[in-house]
């Protein structure tokens, strides 16, 4: 939602600028999340600038999101962008703003301003190193439209989490002057073995967020053609970007490195899991595992675990119960980990120690920074569960809401297995994508 402190009315000779924007005045009643798109160019021009404009304009509407587009600079006041959750630099291109209209905007990115670049927003301010450090690449080179396939990284952010894990698709495909990856959360890449004149080496993202200095940014390289703002699946991918942009979905946009699957979505990664109890889990279409009967767990059998971040997506349907266990010793009775490890639960609306991010039974999460980051059934939800010695962290969707300590002499986190909970026929809980990171052994 909008930040506090927003004007009620805006300073002497807006007139003049709102003039040159659609939508309602700024002093208006506050009906949502309100965005501006920016399009002026001051290098090479895309024909499909009105498409893209039009697209969010309609997809704003969608989704309660109020959408004014300008390409007059002066939008870029401190009293104007206060007005906006995001800002969309929709194919822009060369030195659009000057230096005031720069500190306008870098003061509004630090205040928790958000950010969505499309196309050639990479291609825009290559002497602003904030504008860099947001956007998060600068565009290199393309090669001809073509078809290509986008590889999809990460499913839970809702500008991805519709799309399947290789899409293919056409569009301009763009080359950026470096590899964002260690900065920013990859969502999606290009297969450079699909198309010609990829030059990234085989390490080429196409799509990806991170909080960029006290802001959300979102960028995506698709957006070229005008057969792009007519693609549903497309505009299903900007319109995830914008949401989470505003603020009104969450998602973890940290970057991720070192993690390998446990789980990837396939068949073949269930080897290494048994199920203990009874019940079971059924593989979806969409790569992800959905509980079936209970009480029972789904539990990594391979490896026992000491020091580690261990990741997973998951999604309630309703007002359902699941979890995660950590810290238990191997066997095909799922009381054993109750009884011998922890677990991090996934319920909407138990008791506080017994509810979504809570240690169940030990510990609550923080209800107040669980509440901002937890989406509602319905949409995926990202655990990072990180267990150092007998420290047990939980971030969720990227924010940390819980910070327990095992001081219980018959139970250790320092080594045990993992597992997912199936808790009764009538709760149904989706995850995919479990992976794992090891860490260094710490005392604690």
């Amino acid at each position: 939602m909008r930040r506090t402190g927003q004007l009620a009315t805006v300073i002497t000779g807006a007139a003049l600028l709102l003039g040159c924007m659609s939508g309602p005045a700024a002093s208006e009643p506050d009906a949502g999340e309100r965005v501006l798109v920016f399009s002026k160019t001051a290098g090479f021009r895309h024909d499909s600038i009105p498409d893209g404009v039009q697209a969010l304009k309609d997809l704003g509407a969608s989704a309660g999101i109020t959408v004014d587009a300008t390409e007059d600079a002066r939008a870029f006041s401190n009293a104007n962008l206060r007005r906006y959750d995001a800002v969309v630099f929709l194919s822009t291109t060369g030195d659009v703003l000057n230096t005031a209209q720069q500190r306008a905007f870098e003061r509004y990115v630090r205040q928790g301003g958000g950010f969505l670049g499309v196309h050639a927003a990479a291609d825009t301010e290559y002497d602003w190193a904030f504008y860099g450090q947001t956007v998060g690449a600068y565009f290199q080179s393309h090669p001809a439209i073509q078809q290509a396939t986008v590889e999809v990284e990460d499913h839970s952010h809702a500008a991805t989490s519709h799309l399947p894990t290789a899409w293919n698709r056409t569009d301009e495909w763009y080359n950026y002057r470096s590899n964002p990856r260690d900065r920013v959360r990859v969502l999606a890449s290009l297969d450079e073995s699909s198309y010609s004149g990829g030059t990234m080496n085989g390490d080429h993202p196409m799509a990806w967020c991170h909080t960029a200095q006290g802001g959300r940014a979102f960028y995506t390289g698709g957006g070229h053609t005008k057969e792009s703002y007519a693609d549903p699946v497309f505009r299903q991918h900007l319109l995830g970007g914008l949401r989470w942009t505003t603020g009104a979905v969450q998602a973890d946009c940290r970057p991720e490195n070192g993690y390998r699957p446990l789980f990837d979505g396939t068949a073949e990664s269930l080897s290494g899991w048994r199920q203990a109890g009874p019940g079971s889990f059924q593989l979806e279409a969409d790569g992800s595992l959905t509980t079936t009967g209970g009480m029972g767990m789904l539990w990594y059998a391979d490896q026992g675990l000491g020091s580690y971040s261990l990741k997973l997506d998951w999604r309630m349907a309703g007002d359902d119960n699941s979890g995660v266990f950590v810290g238990f010793p191997p066997s095909d009775d799922p009381w054993s980990a109750v009884d011998n490890g922890y677990e991090v639960q996934i319920d909407a609306t138990d008791a506080p120690d017994r509810t979504t991010g809570a240690v169940y039974g030990f510990q609550s999460a923080d209800l107040a920074r669980r509440d901002a980051a937890l989406n509602p059934p319905g949409e995926w939800n990202t655990y990072e569960i990180r267990v150092e010695g007998e420290r047990l962290r939980v971030w969720l969707n990227g924010v940390q809401i819980n910070d327990f300590t095992n001081t219980d002499p018959a139970r250790s986190l320092r080594d045990g297995h993992i597992g997912i909970q199936n808790h009764g026929a009538d709760d149904q809980v989706s995850f995919r994508n479990i992976r794992i990171k090891e860490l260094p052994t710490r005392g604690n």
